[in-house]
Formats: structure tokens, C-alpha cells, sequence
């Protein structure tokens, strides 16, 4: 088995007796693991001692699951998981229902409307298939490109088919958008990364996407534990009015509670 070197990981759940059985779960920091925080003490009650991993990549949470080194994850929309298996010839499945939309969105240190987007202006998008087409997307309902195929979700900037403004495309991984923003004039930008680096897509993009996205992220695991009980107990929790009082309350709309 390959090592995996976590960014970081972190147990967040405290001692709470030596009947409870543990049930890992890999999460990124914001929401992810700050709604398995808010899960933890109803999990404890039903004697499951959450262990929730924190890392700060979209690579490793579902190498993780793969190799048994966590029991499920939460971090990423199906699109991207469908993507993923089919690039890593893995099997990894979603659990339904879906939990929270994070609308991406477009910021910038540099312009303050898009219509001041400049003729040859850098715009960074996530450079994974599944967040990059999202990126061109909103791009293209937003009238900016146009691309070739507005029902291809895997779209690349090979099928723009329109680009007026001539805008230079900058592909990076999706924690460096918010890091390199200083560096180019538009950037599109994951929420949960965007939360991560203070920004606020409600007051702080310019603009945003729609609620009705079907990027609507999910608890994922290996089919062979669809029926564990630990895994039904998890998602029982995090599907309650509680939970979704809890994303309202604290994102201000910013994530959009999908169940």
C-alpha cells in the first residue's frame, strides 16, 4: 500500500468511551469537516466515535477511501467522482442523498463588474476536468465565451468556440485559484476554497452560480459498505433540519443545503 502524506490531518472528535466503533471520514476543511463537527455529538449518542481527516486536496480524499485508510468522504460533487473513477480505474460510489451545493464563482482583485474585462485578460479556472468545465460554463451563461457544446459538463478551452475578448486561460489546481488571484484578472473559484481564503461569494464575487447546479456535493465510500451501519447512521445525521438550519445559518447562502 502506498503511502499517502496528508496536508493535514487532524482528529477532531474527543474520547467518548470504548464501546463506540469508529467511522473515519476524510473531508476538506470548509464546509466539509465543519459540518461533520456540527454531526459529531448526535453521531456520538448513537455510539459511533467520529474520526474526521482533514486534507486540502482533491486528490487524496478518494485514494484514501480506495485503500481503507477512511471509511468515506466529503469533499466533491458527482461529476467530479465519475471523472476520478474513470482516470484511476477505481470504483467509488456516492451515497444518496446529496448534501450542500457550493456555487463557484468569479472574483477578481482587479476589475470590479465583467464587462471591464480587458482584450487578452488572464482568467485562472480549476485545471480538473470536472471543475474546469463547470468554470467554462458559468463563463459561457454569463455571455463572456461560448462554447461548443453548453450540455458537455467536461468541456476544456479547446471547445470554446467564441472568445471575444480574447482571454488567456490559466489552468491550476483548485487550491491555487484563491492563492494566485493578485496574479490574473478573473478567477474561478470552488466556495469551499474561496470560504478558506476569506472571501465571501455572496458579497465578494462578481458573479455567481445558480442554486440549481447539479453540482451538488456528496458523501462517497467503497460499494462494499453501502449497507455498514455506521455509514446509514452518518448519513441519517447529516440529512436532518438541524443540519440544514446549520448551513443557512452559518453560510449565509454561500452553500446552499441540497437535501
Amino acid at each position: 500500500m502506498r503511502k499517502l502524506a496528508l496536508v493535514t490531518a487532524l482528529s477532531l472528535t474527543p474520547f467518548i468511551g470504548f464501546s463506540a466503533e469508529k467511522l473515519k471520514v476524510v473531508a476538506t476543511p470548509v464546509p466539509h469537516a465543519e459540518i461533520l463537527e456540527f454531526i459529531e455529538p448526535q453521531l456520538a449518542k448513537k455510539e459511533i466515535d467520529l474520526d474526521i481527516i482533514v486534507v486540502t486536496d482533491y486528490v487524496l480524499p478518494n485514494l484514501m477511501v480506495d485503500e481503507k485508510e477512511a471509511d468515506a468522504n466529503f469533499f466533491q460533487h458527482f461529476p467530479y467522482l465519475e471523472e476520478f473513477n474513470k482516470n484511476h480505474q477505481l470504483n467509488i460510489i456516492a451515497i444518496d442523498p446529496a448534501i450542500h451545493v457550493e456555487p463557484i464563482a468569479a472574483y477578481s482583485q482587479k476589475i470590479k463588474e465583467k464587462g471591464a474585462l480587458k482584450e487578452g485578460a488572464k482568467v485562472s479556472i480549476p485545471n480538473d476536468p470536472a471543475n474546469g468545465g463547470r468554470a467554462l460554463l458559468l463563463l459561457h451563461n454569463e455571455g463572456i465565451i461560448t462554447l461548443s457544446n453548453p450540455e458537455n459538463i467536461l468541456s476544456t478551452v479547446f471547445d470554446i468556440k467564441e472568445n471575444p475578448h480574447k482571454l488567456q486561460f490559466v489552468e491550476l489546481e483548485a487550491p491555487m485559484l484563491a492563492r494566485t488571484l493578485d496574479e490574473v484578472d478573473l478567477a474561478l473559484i470552488n466556495t469551499n476554497f474561496a470560504l478558506e481564503a476569506g472571501l465571501n461569494p455572496i458579497k465578494d464575487s462578481l458573479f455567481i452560480e445558480g442554486a440549481e447546479s447539479p453540482y451538488a456535493n456528496i458523501i462517497a465510500i467503497l460499494p462494499e459498505n453501502s449497507d455498514d451501519p455506521r455509514i446509514k447512521a452518518l448519513i441519517e445525521t447529516i440529512t436532518t433540519d438541524e443540519v440544514r438550519d446549520f448551513i443557512n445559518e452559518k453560510y449565509q447562502g454561500s452553500i446552499v443545503p441540497a437535501f
